[in-house]
């Protein structure tokens, strides 16, 4: 693989830390802001609603520009937010940082899975994709569990000076390994894409997204409390516990990568029927704590066995759009997920039924994705086909 995908990851790795790190924050965030644990977890809803904005205007107000200056300008984005996290002398100035960081969220993986799927030959696009998604999992294997120890020993704010830092780093490192395209960049025509992106079967492949991504989001948002207040964890343990989070993402990434690059539909279909499973099953695993460890690390692995069949699918229902945006959407979707997930989550919680019945809740989404997934595939007789990926035109192209 290109030393250029490595620098894709990297930059991966800062915008996964900084989504993903408040969760082992939010009760230090909720102490010393003085808000409810429902209301802190209000801060990655209002992280994923950032995406879904910002994806599709910044893709559509940087859509001709070369896709490395994009690149560069979203890491610029996304370290001077984190800036202002870590100044935020309030609520509400931290709610509107986090939005202010997520706008560069959803294009910087939208751009980025465009550039990555043409560095690679046509049967290496999926995984490329998943190795730049590499950068999420090591976050969660190193970035979060330090940023979630350094927060609790000094301050949450520390962690996002941390993470400023991280930026800066990535910026620095796309800037040297990145190469410049050698073509014109990609011709937009607006209402074209917008009205590809109106198809039914690629509305579909973006509800499934949506629908599973609201199942990881609406148990992982509350992990934390999840593991002191039900498996009994004390609060120290939390970081560790994230380290095998970030395990069974790296090879739930890669498998579902090396399955998509082959088996697009089986990966698809398969990935959310295991999750679903996963879901439902830690209902009882997290009464015990051995069984709540190896679950974590299950949940992690289901969760991102879904990215790259999920990206590459509606990559492929998007023939004739512009790929930078197709492709922003469908993290859009996943972000529209991450708050759907959040918000159901701190609803659950609110509303009397409890910590402990998070995880049923949430298995009912990811089976709600297969239906919706069902669906397309039935209005869509191309994605019966249990083709390659790679021999796909608009995917490859």
């Amino acid at each position: 693989m290109p030393l250029a995908l490595y620098a894709l990851a990297a930059g991966a790795f800062g915008i996964g830390v900084t989504e993903f790190v408040i969760m082992g924050l939010l009760i230090d965030v909720s102490k010393d802001l003085d808000v409810s644990i429902s209301a802190a977890g209000q801060l990655i809803s209002g992280y994923a609603l950032g995406v879904v904005i910002g994806a599709p205007l910044l893709t559509i107000a940087t859509g001709n520009w070369p896709r490395k200056t994009v690149l560069l300008a979203l890491m610029a984005i996304f370290t001077l937010g984190n800036l202002a996290c870590a100044l935020a002398p309030d609520y509400w100035t931290l709610m509107g940082a986090r939005i202010i960081t997520a706008f560069a969220h959803g294009t910087f993986f939208g751009v980025g899975s465009v550039v990555a799927t043409g560095l690679v030959a046509p049967n290496k696009k999926a995984s490329a994709i998943a190795l730049m998604f590499t950068g999420l999992t090591i976050a969660n294997i190193l970035g979060v569990p330090f940023g979630t120890w350094l927060g609790q020993a000094f301050g949450w704010r520390a962690t996002f000076w941390a993470v400023t830092l991280v930026g800066l780093a990535a910026f620095a490192v796309i800037l040297l390994l990145v190469p410049r395209s050698q073509t014109a960049p990609e011709k937009t025509n607006l209402r074209a894409d917008l009205a590809v992106l109106r198809r039914t079967p690629v509305l579909l492949g973006l509800a499934t997204t949506v629908l599973g991504y609201a199942g990881v989001f609406a148990v992982f948002t509350y992990i934390a409390p999840l593991l002191t207040e039900i498996s009994g964890f004390k609060e120290a343990a939390v970081s560790p516990i994230l380290l095998v989070f970030g395990c069974g993402l790296i090879a739930g990434n890669l498998l579902g990568g090396k399955v998509a690059d082959r088996w697009l539909v089986p990966a698809v279909l398969g990935s959310l029927v295991v999750l679903a499973l996963v879901l439902a099953t830690m209902t009882f695993a997290v009464n015990s704590q051995v069984l709540a460890v190896i679950y974590v690390g299950l949940l992690g692995a289901a969760a991102f066995a879904t990215v790259a069949p999920l990206q590459m699918w509606v990559l492929e229902k998007a023939q004739g759009a512009g790929q930078s945006l197709a492709s922003s959407f469908n993290i859009a979707a996943f972000n529209l997920g991450n708050a759907a997930g959040a918000w159901l989550g701190g609803a659950v919680i609110a509303h009397g039924l409890g910590l402990g019945s998070l995880t049923w809740v949430a298995a009912l989404l990811p089976v709600a994705a297969l239906g919706v997934a069902a669906l397309a595939l039935r209005l869509d007789r191309n994605g019966e086909r249990l083709v390659p990926a790679a021999v796909c035109p608009s995917a490859a192209e």
